[in-house]
């Protein structure tokens, strides 16, 4: 009976034995299994991160993009020449500030300039002006209407202060595009109305004084009997005269039908 006890005592020491030898092996494998879900949980965390970089990084491309083309568009619809004249309002500029800086000195700006003019450009610049077309007076209402235009630009003298000021307060929308609305927006000061108004009463009075001298040719034929006769057979030649030309010829000769 005490060997059948102890037989049965050492059966149930056998499995303590073998079970904590288990717990062990458990205890031992839970630092690896730790540390690599904290390595898988870092490689998922850095995928997370570069994929939101990418994503940062697109979205900025496509807004470049985006800006880009709006740029063209908006450069597709402004005038042919906008460059050219961009280009001279920032010369025009600069030329006030040179302007501005001589005053300062007690220069005179057109002595200074010319000090900065090599021989070779002013030669080229005298021969530009010798083939200036010159005003040979009225030949149709387009040219007389360009001639008024220059001539009134010309005489613009723009307020650069002005200017800057709505450059700042507009910004974009100085520069209309087909698609600006401007009708309304823009409510002239009183100064330019008056400035305005005194170059329109300028040129009514001398366009009352206005007149043209008209050519006169003594070897001319004298086919009127006053002026008012001139006048309208002048109107008539200038209108049918080519039509007319060969039936005038043969009246003249005596061979007409």
């Amino acid at each position: 009976m005490a060997a059948a006890e102890v037989s049965a005592l050492g059966g149930l020491g056998a499995p303590d034995a073998d079970g904590g030898g288990s717990s062990g092996s458990e205890d031992e494998a839970r630092p690896e299994a730790a540390a690599a879900a904290a390595a898988a949980a870092q490689k998922r965390e850095e995928r997370l991160r570069r994929f939101r970089e990418l994503h940062m990084k697109r979205n900025e491309a496509r807004k470049l993009n985006h800006q880009e083309v709006v740029e063209e568009d908006k450069r597709l619809k402004l005038p042919a020449n906008w460059e050219a004249k961009k280009a001279r309002l920032e010369w025009q500029l600069q030329v006030e500030e040179k302007k501005k800086e001589c005053a300062a000195r007690g220069e005179d700006y057109e002595r200074v300039k010319l000090l900065e003019i090599s021989a070779e450009e002013a030669e080229r610049w005298e021969r530009k002006k010798k083939k200036k077309n010159p005003d040979l007076g009225f030949s149709d209402y387009a040219a007389a209407q360009l001639r008024q235009y220059q001539r009134l630009t010309r005489q613009i003298k723009p307020d650069l202060e002005q200017y800057e000021q709505m450059k700042e307060q507009y910004g974009e929308a100085l520069y209309p595009t087909s698609n600006s609305l401007i009708h309304g927006s823009h409510v002239p000061s009183k100064e330019g109305i008056d400035r305005m108004v005194a170059d329109l009463e300028k040129q009514i009075e001398k366009r009352e004084k206005y007149s043209r001298r008209r050519p006169y040719n003594d070897d001319a034929d004298i086919d009127y009997i006053n002026e008012r006769n001139a006048k309208f057979n002048k109107k008539a030649e200038r209108f049918y005269g080519k039509y007319t030309a060969e039936i005038k010829q043969n009246l003249e000769r005596g061979t007409a039908v």
